[in-house]
């Protein structure tokens, strides 16, 4: 099964495609011919271009396929761990290389871990990506009640961080910051005191993991929309390269090169 989709990944593919193959048809056939010919033959403008730009834009499938992939970062769904305008890589080794096209995986490698932070194809739409923190693997029994998670029966601690100050907040304006520890990866999450409980509990199935947003009463994830299949996975975020705060408008440095655990 796949999930076809025209993105940015695709066009990048097909650029190689038609590039390589020119690059490849002039290096081996029409240059000689050109190098016997006593008029100074030169390549036309589009045999200039491919053999320009072919090797830039393999390197950049490369890279951008097979090792780490930038993203931007457009919700709140990730507070505090992550913020809008943080701009992050993706290790795309971490879970198995897929093609870039039908993401089909071709070479296995690890699977998620309980806290890892991925990024992943949107189950109900895989031409969006979502990004969100696994708490739950393949047969793991995920319950949340009054705001705090349980994994397979055991609650997932939580220590008061303090208060989060944030804009367009419901009163009184302000969320607890917790500090989390899922099996032990600890990190934090917030919770919005003004935000009923919405307690359950769910099974996850094989071959699938329940992900959850830090920014547990403002997140748009698996308790709506169900489970991630293992075939939908990116990548796993590691490093936020640069951050751009829109109320003050300017970058910041202050981010730069964090570690995302």
């Amino acid at each position: 099964m796949t999930d076809f989709h025209i993105d940015f990944a695709v066009i990048l593919t097909a650029l190689t495609l038609v590039t390589g193959v020119v690059w490849a048809l002039d290096r081996w056939l029409l240059a000689p011919r050109r190098a016997q010919r006593i008029d100074g033959a030169k390549p036309g403008a589009f045999v200039e271009f491919c053999n320009s730009f072919f090797p830039v834009i393999f390197i950049v499938l490369v890279l951008r396929s097979f090792v780490a992939e930038p993203f931007r970062i457009p919700s709140g769904s990730m507070i505090p761990t992550l913020l809008v305008g943080d701009f992050i890589l993706v290790n795309k080794f971490t879970f198995g290389l897929r093609d870039p096209v039908f993401h089909y995986k071709f070479l296995k490698a690890g699977e998620p871990q309980r806290g890892d932070v991925v990024v992943f194809r949107w189950p109900v739409d895989p031409s969006k990506d979502f990004i969100k923190r696994i708490v739950g693997l393949p047969g793991d029994r995920i319950a949340y009640r009054d705001k705090q998670l349980f994994v397979n029966g055991e609650p997932a601690p939580l220590q008061p961080a303090g208060v989060y100050t944030a804009p367009g907040l419901p009163p009184p304006g302000v969320v607890y910051r917790l500090t989390e520890n899922l099996t032990g990866v600890e990190h934090h999450v917030l919770v919005n005191p003004a935000r009923r409980p919405d307690d359950f509990e769910f099974v996850v199935p094989p071959g699938e993991y329940f992900a959850m947003g830090d920014n547990r009463d403002g997140s748009d994830d698996s308790r709506r929309w169900g489970t991630v299949p293992e075939r939908n996975l990116v990548g796993k975020a590691f490093m936020i390269w640069m951050s751009w705060d829109s109320a003050e408008t300017r970058i910041d440095f202050s981010r730069i090169g964090k570690r995302i655990k």
